[in-house]
């Protein structure tokens, strides 16, 4: 006899023990004979990760579609592994070694410290993959790739060297995004804008000598200048004065007629005593600060671009850790002559802190009598997610992929529709970021990761070949092939046997995306040809989050194409779907947040309510473009879900329900196992078609509406008189179709549930071989006239229960029911199924009328009209007070919220999430509302 109640901390490591010893996730298990493949490659989680709700989210939904195709008899792969994620690693490894009160990095140096990085993987690092086993992915665990094991970088080598030679790849000196703490370039993925309250300081400018220009200082009604100022500066606004060292241009709008006159003039830079031209570009907003903007192209992404535009010199004025270096500085100091009267603030700023030399920047310009005003000023800054400090948009000479170029076939491949994106909308993230396009930045200035596979020779010329040993005999050909001193200088280390000191290694390492932009592939055994890559590429879907469309999906896309080729050399997309899933939210629609308190642990929610329990909530909120708001209470009433299958189970089985081989839909006779047979027919086809169109909630939903409401509230309700009769022939078809019913639900249900229906699964019969492996059920049995005689019969004892439980009729009072209208069809089956009626209603009699009587509710079931006399059960004044109170309490919460709703302003300025949620609350009250007005119109009726 199965349990009384169901214990998920018991049964979910003895079922997943199971699935371990009967290897059952492995590549290919369950596949029919010829079978299509099937195949996803799981976003590879970082090695220092741990599960978080996004986690879950995406990987409930990756496992869904992996165990419903797996059950269907495809070829399936669901491929796991890891990302080596450089900057956290490096960062975790050099705080334990500090904690351990070890040598630094810098101490034991480059080889020594990637050995303690490995020690320290092996140890600790990739704990996530046992919690995705908690969760149930069903991955295949022993294909677990990591992407700086020895294949995975033998990709990663073979593609920097082939997009090199292609000149794809290249090394240029443009501005990159700084972490000044961590000393590394990162990407866009790794920046975060934190709002900080600071200041716009206004900074004058003096022109260069005999310039001025009119400035107006008062206009009239019509705002046309009525008074000027003659000024020999211009003022420019700035939040970072300490970047003013780098200057070298002030643009101005070509359309402000304030600065037209001194376009092409020149203002003297304070401190630096620099020549620097105004320019003309649409970059400066005449309506923004003073219209005039410094340009400092070393040290800001737009003024780099407006410094291109106007052919301005790009002077950096910092050092790697963001200190100020003017001293000797080569690019500030051409083309200067620097008077002594400028040195003693030069040696005021030389070292300093960027932020130290702010504040004396600032006291510099006040004591000159330069500084204008000073404004408070509320802005995003850009933080560097691991470092945590600003970072500083730096000059510097780095590794870049021509993504234009690889652009081209991925953007193709989506407008052709090749490859699709669920929801379509998320198509025009995808062609936004594409159409507009930079290069990419690959190099980071860190020691853990593919080092870039470049050497350079003695006059920096650059070797980039897959071995140390292919690019010496490179550097050697080249250097003996032209004549001059590098090849006496070559030929003379070769004569004395020193081959090793014509070149030096770069010492950067790759961005962690380059490697996990060739992951569908890689995983797969390429560049060898491999028989999984022959089998398994292209892979089928990609589930993942928007935010990693431009750094991770687009790079797929483009590594994809590029290698990947059919017979006639066309690229191969490395999926046909790629399905985006939003965000999970707490259950007032915030962002999960440290800093707010409220992130929830899945690790405590599986604890604590199961890992089904908290799969198949995420599962049903899952809807297609809509944000997850998750109120743990949601979870305990979807774990209520699961308690009512495995209560019903127990039912069953008390009840002499068990697994009839012999049972075959089509020989059933009793109209209520017809109805319910092709009630599950009409769920497995939504179910089927809803999960092979990435609808997971509609799925969801149609499993609970089936699960509780027909299979739990009415069905098993229906068979109680049949198991507790005489008649046995019915009460044995009965107990073989309720087995049959059960069996087939808990395969609809284990994508979603996979512990507790493997449970059931196991326990309910005897079985040659796991739920995961069962065929997935096919909708083969219909009969409309039983389905729709059934679903009559719930239909008039539902709206009978609302109507008792809208009018406050106590459960143990009964009433007659009388029958207004009623053709034959509802007459005989009044007749049949009238003892259902009375128990399952609380109905004393049926009878059949011309006429609805007085002080009765009605109920419109098909032609007919039910009564329900409830004079004599309620007081009819008293309830209609009851309602219409609610019903003027209600309106007066939709008027306030719809006042609210309807003010521009606060829907304009008001956080997004409590607009959302009132809008949420607004349609609540609506539903509620309807309801209301529908008990208050019976009341009524009845009085």
């Amino acid at each position: 006899m199965l349990e009384k109640t169901y214990d998920s901390a018991t049964v979910e490591p003895k079922i997943a023990k199971a699935w371990d010893e009967a290897d059952a996730f492995r590549a290919g298990a369950n596949a029919k004979p010829g079978a299509e493949n099937f195949t996803i490659v799981i976003p590879p989680p970082n090695v220092t990760g741990s599960l978080h709700m996004g986690h879950a989210l995406n990987n409930t939904l990756q496992d869904i579609m992996i165990r419903f195709e797996r059950m269907r008899g495809k070829d399936v792969l669901w491929q796991p592994g890891m990302d080596h994620a450089g900057i956290a690693t490096q960062m975790v490894v050099e705080r334990q070694l500090r904690e351990r009160q070890l040598p630094g990095r810098r101490e034991m140096g480059r080889e020594a410290f990637i050995e303690k990085v490995w020690e320290w993987k092996e140890e600790s690092g990739g704990l996530i993959f046992n919690q995705l086993r908690r969760l149930g992915a069903s991955c295949d665990w022993s294909r677990e790739r990591f992407t700086m094991d020895e294949g995975l970088s033998q990709a990663v080598l073979e593609v920097f060297v082939t997009l090199y030679k292609q000149g794809l790849i290249y090394k240029d000196k443009r501005l990159v995004n700084w972490d000044p703490k961590l000393l590394t370039a990162i990407s866009d993925m790794e920046v975060e804008q934190h709002e900080v309250s600071g200041n716009l300081w206004y900074l004058r400018y003096p022109l260069e000598p005999g310039v001025t220009y009119q400035y107006p200082i008062a206009f009239d009604e019509e705002g046309k200048p009525t008074e000027f100022e003659t000024r020999d500066y211009l003022v420019v606004a700035t939040t970072r004065p300490e970047t003013m060292l780098g200057d070298t241009g002030v643009a101005v709008n070509p359309e402000d007629e304030r600065y037209k006159s001194i376009v092409g003039k020149h203002v003297i830079l304070p401190i630096v005593g620099r020549k620097i031209p105004i320019v003309a570009d649409d970059y400066a907003d005449p309506t923004a600060g003073t219209g005039a903007v410094k340009i400092t192209p070393a040290h800001d992404f737009n003024d780099f671009e407006v410094g291109k535009r106007a052919g301005l010199r790009a002077i950096n004025v910092m050092n790697v850790d963001a200190t100020i270096t003017v001293k000797d500085n080569e690019d500030f100091l051409e083309g200067l002559d620097h008077p002594a009267a400028l040195h003693g603030a030069w040696d005021r700023l030389e070292g300093q802190d960027r932020f130290t030399a702010r504040k004396i920047i600032v006291e510099i310009f006040e004591e000159a009598g330069l500084l204008d005003r000073i404004e408070p000023h509320k802005h995003t800054v850009p933080h560097g997610d691991r470092g945590g400090v600003p970072i500083e948009p730096r000059l510097t000479e780095q590794w870049f992929v021509d993504n234009k170029t690889l652009a081209q076939p991925a953007i193709a491949s989506v407008r052709e529709g090749r490859t699709k994106f669920v929801p379509k909308n998320w198509e025009n993230t995808y062609f936004q970021w594409m159409e507009n396009i930079q290069p990419w930045c690959i190099s980071r200035q860190l020691w853990w990761g593919h080092q870039i596979p470049a050497w350079y020779g003695p006059d920096g010329q650059v070797f980039v070949e897959r071995t140390e040993e292919e690019a010496l005999q490179a550097a050697i050909q080249h250097y003996l092939a032209h004549e001059g001193p590098m090849k006496a200088y070559v030929e003379d280390l070769l004569e004395n046997f020193k081959p090793g000191e014509i070149l030096t290694r770069d010492e950067d390492v790759l961005d962690t995306w380059f490697s996990s932009a060739l992951w569908p592939f890689s995983t797969l055994g390429w560049p060898d040809k491999t028989k999984e890559l022959e089998k398994y590429y292209p892979t089928s879907v990609l589930v993942t989050g928007f935010d990693i469309i431009p750094f991770w999906v687009v790079r797929m896309m483009q590594m994809g194409l590029h290698f990947m080729k059919d017979e006639e050399g066309n690229g191969i997309e490395p999926f046909h779907t790629v399905y985006v899933h939003a965000l999970v939210r707490d259950k007032n629609g915030q962002k999960m947040s440290k800093s707010k308190g409220n992130v929830i642990d899945p690790l405590e929610l599986i604890d604590e309510y199961g890992a089904d329990a908290l799969r198949f909530t995420l599962a049903i909120m899952a809807a297609q473009g809509r944000d997850v708001k998750l109120d743990p209470a949601r979870i305990a009433g979807y774990r209520n879900f699961g308690t009512k299958l495995w209560n019903a189970t127990r039912f069953a089985e008390m009840n002499g329900v068990k697994r009839d081989p012999a049972f075959i839909p089509e020989t059933a006779t009793l109209t209520i196992n017809r109805w319910i047979l092709t009630e599950l027919s009409a769920a497995i086809r939504d179910v089927t078609e809803a999960i092979e169109t990435q609808r997971f909630n509609e799925a969801a939903g149609a499993l609970y509406r089936f699960v509780w409401n027909q299979v739990c509230d009415w069905y098993l309700e229906f068979l109680k008189p049949v198991f507790a009769g005489d008649d046995e022939k019915a009460k044995a078809e009965s107990q073989a179709c309720a087995a049959y019913v059960l069996e087939e639900t808990y395969k609809l249900l284990h994508p979603f549930m996979p512990f507790m229906t493997e449970e059931l699964w196991a326990h309910t019969a005897p079985r040659d071989s796991l739920l995961c492996h069962a065929d997935w059920p096919a909708p083969e049995f219909f009969d409309r006239a039983a389905a729709e005689e059934i679903n009559w019969l719930v239909d008039l004892v539902s709206g009978l229960r609302s109507a008792r439980a809208e009018m406050n009729v106590p459960p143990s009072a009964v009433a007659p029911l009388i029958v207004v209208g009623a053709n034959e069809t509802s007459q005989s089956r009044l007749i049949r199924h009238e003892a259902a009626i009375r128990r399952l209603a609380r109905v004393e009699t049926i009878e059949l009328a011309d006429i609805a009587p007085k002080g009765a509710a009605q109920i419109v079931v098909g032609e007919a009209t039910a009564c329900l006399p409830l004079g004599n059960l309620i007081d009819l004044a008293a309830e209609k007070v009851r309602v219409e109170k609610a019903v003027a309490k209600t309106e007066s919460e939709l008027d306030r919220i719809g006042k609210k709703l309807a003010n521009e302003k606060f829907v304009t300025n008001a956080d997004p999430e409590v607009v959302a949620a009132e809008r949420e609350r607004f349609a609540e009250l609506q539903v509620q509302m309807a309801n209301l007005k529908t008990a208050l119109k019976r009341i009524t009726e009845a009085g």
